[in-house]
């Protein structure tokens, strides 16, 4: 990359890898809102949500500008995503389209070793919400579920921890999910996340988090009220036994119950989110009562 005719270059890092991007040849931007429209080329280091928002500024202020993605933790694969999700006042703006995409993906697996453990976990838990949802989707065709099928079977492979190996698999993961849907998973993270970061503003509450905790509930759920996980895993031959293991090793009880109220608040609102049109088995408003009244707390 540093070999390239980048020309006139910014980078912009999330503050959690500034010591690693220090000594990078490139001017360093303090924020999206400093970006000068006429730059060659703008390299952002970061997680989802700063790859979006700098997704989103190139679309609609900087087309000409070459976007390079670099993702500091996997989960989102906004760094190859045609969508981005910026947040508006705590709700989501959601984004679509193929000039999204970044013209480059850089991987730089050192930036895993860093990562503290359960930001990890988390990341692996939205990775997973991407597999299974898109392999679940009922907007998937014959190929991309074979396509998805052989990726579970590498991700089951991979320890829910750092491990360089997740920034490929996640990408992948985020790329075949965007050719079909998500579902609950993603109406769910998209409709609780600023409500629980407003009350709980130290707790850690992100769409990663959201997605890993809800990931077992929303496939439990799945698999009573639909045929299609069982029909699935028997054509693919995947074991929904170790999956749903790795599912509940995601899990997190405590925090599980402190989202249960907006749950049961939101739940209206959850169900209007166009992510849980898509879910793969239908959710009613009486279906709220399968997540409140479950073990899952």
């Amino acid at each position: 990359m540093l070999n390239a005719p980048l020309g006139e270059t910014v980078l912009l890092a999330t503050p959690a890898v500034s010591a690693k991007v220090r000594d990078l040849p490139f001017k360093k931007a303090k924020g999206i809102d400093g970006l000068r429209a006429n730059l060659d080329t703008l390299i952002v280091v970061a997680g989802g949500t700063l790859i979006d928002q700098a997704k989103v500024w190139r679309a609609s202020r900087a087309p000409n500008t070459r976007l390079i993605a670099i993702p500091s933790i996997w989960g989102s694969g906004a760094e190859v995503s045609p969508v981005a999700v910026l947040d508006r006042d705590g709700a989501k703006e959601i984004h679509i389209g193929d000039e999204l995409i970044p013209d480059v993906r850089c991987l730089w697996p050192e930036l895993a070793d860093d990562l503290p453990s359960k930001l990890a976990k988390h990341a692996c838990g939205d990775a997973w919400a991407h597999a299974l949802e898109g392999f679940l989707s009922p907007l998937a065709d014959q190929e991309l579920q074979d396509e998805l099928a052989g990726l579970v079977r590498e991700m089951m492979e991979l320890p829910l921890t750092n491990d360089a190996r997740w920034f490929e698999l996640s990408a992948r993961a985020c790329t075949a999910q965007a050719r079909s849907s998500v579902g609950l998973i993603h109406g769910i993270a998209h409709q609780l996340e600023g409500h629980l970061r407003t009350a709980h503003p130290g707790a850690g509450w992100g769409h990663a988090k959201l997605c890993s905790l809800f990931l077992w509930p929303v496939m439990a759920f799945n698999r009573e009220h639909s045929a299609k996980w069982d029909e699935l895993t028997t054509r693919y031959q995947l074991d929904g036994s170790i999956i749903f293991d790795l599912l509940r090793d995601l899990h997190e009880f405590e925090a599980y119950e402190q989202a249960a109220s907006f749950l049961d608040r939101c739940w209206m609102d959850i169900l209007k989110d166009p992510c849980s049109r898509t879910n793969s088995s239908l959710v009613r408003p009486a279906s709220k009562s399968y997540f409140l009244e479950r073990g899952f707390a």
